[in-house]
């Protein structure tokens, strides 16, 4: 077995690693209940690819979203709590724009709302670094703020009720397909890929990781924090507003009581399940898309099994706790020490 930096047992002390281990053992257990689960089928009438996988993937959109923005902005030492809520503002103002325009099939109207969702949550992203850069607050206190006011916004923008629009290029986003491949899937795709590009083949990831360890060092060295601050929260915000039109469109109605309801909480876990440091100073976004597309596999497999709804929080819970523990490096250490105990070498020495 290899012992180099990309070998198997590199491998295996990625934290990221057991989120796939996860991911195969939860779908096996679904795959043991119905053999068929990972069968994927092309729909005669339309040729599109139709099945659980592909249910998944489309679920894991807009998680993978905000956990990518989320990876960002903790990498710096931050959090940001406000991400379902501005993910319900996007979907407000894009609810509310198709409707006054009351055109359904004009993709200008769609282009138009869209743009409209992300630059507003693009600029309630850059309030949460203005507070966090300049006023100094803490970054939890500063989005839990937001994270209030945001569905307040979106009520009052909806006056207080659920908002339903007609626009079929819009509605298209989330439930058209391309090549038979889901378009909201390929969307996220891209963003991702974007995202990791411009952070890992610019300074941009480098100077995100110096903020989040010393964010006095990094100003020494000649970074601007201040700057990037509203840079990484201007793009969660961004990203929160993609994840929005993402569930909205998919219904065509924004539900300014449930849309992105404690996304929030699915998008911290999927960056600590990703290996993203909570303390900042380091982030992975593979790691995040692994946690996201892990999060989406236990909601379809809790509802594949039939699991109680009352119940459905504490069996998420469970698998979490499985998993963090598995990544506990102190956890890992106690494992490897037993199996040092038990090797023939370690028997052979204490014979000796």
């Amino acid at each position: 077995m290899s012992t180099t930096g990309t070998g198997p047992r590199h491998l295996v002390r990625r934290q990221y690693f057991w989120g796939i281990v996860a991911i195969v053992l939860l779908l096996l257990v679904n795959v043991l209940k119905d053999p068929g689960f990972l069968a994927l089928s092309v729909n005669p009438a339309n040729g599109n690819l139709v099945g659980n996988l592909v249910d998944i993937l489309r679920a894991a959109a807009p998680i993978l979203m905000i956990a990518v923005g989320m990876s960002l902005v903790v990498a710096t030492g931050g959090i940001d709590l406000s991400v379902g809520s501005l993910m319900v503002v996007a979907g407000a103002v894009s609810m509310e724009f198709l409707k006054a325009s009351g055109d359904a099939s004009s993709g200008g109207v769609a282009l138009g709302a869209l743009g409209l969702a992300l630059a507003v949550t693009a600029l309630l992203g850059a309030l949460n670094g203005i507070l966090v850069s300049v006023v100094g607050l803490q970054p939890f206190i500063s989005t839990l703020v937001m994270m209030l006011a945001g569905r307040g916004l979106a009520k009052v923008i909806t006056s207080g009720q659920n908002t339903a629009a007609s626009n079929e290029p819009f509605r298209w986003l989330a439930n058209g397909f391309v090549l038979g491949f889901p378009v909201v899937v390929l969307l996220a795709a891209a963003v991702v890929v974007a995202v990791a590009v411009v952070v890992r083949r610019s300074a941009l990831g480098l100077m995100i990781e110096a903020v989040g360890i010393n964010r006095k060092a990094s100003r020494m060295a000649g970074i601007r924090p201040r700057g990037l601050l509203l840079t990484v929260y201007g793009i969660s915000g961004v990203l929160a507003g993609i994840a929005g039109v993402f569930a909205t469109a998919s219904v065509m109605t924004v539900d300014v009581s449930r849309t992105g309801y404690q996304l929030e909480l699915d998008a911290i876990l999927a960056v600590v399940i990703g290996g993203t440091s909570l303390a900042g100073g380091k982030f992975s976004i593979g790691g995040s898309v692994v946690g996201a597309l892990l999060i989406a596999t236990l909601d379809k497999t809790i509802v594949f099994l039939g699991v109680s709804s009352s119940a459905t929080p504490a069996f998420k819970a469970a698998v979490i706790i499985v998993l963090c523990l598995l990544q506990a490096e102190r956890v890992r250490s106690l494992f490897r020490q037993r199996r040092a105990a038990g090797s023939p070498v370690s028997k052979e020495g204490v014979a000796a």
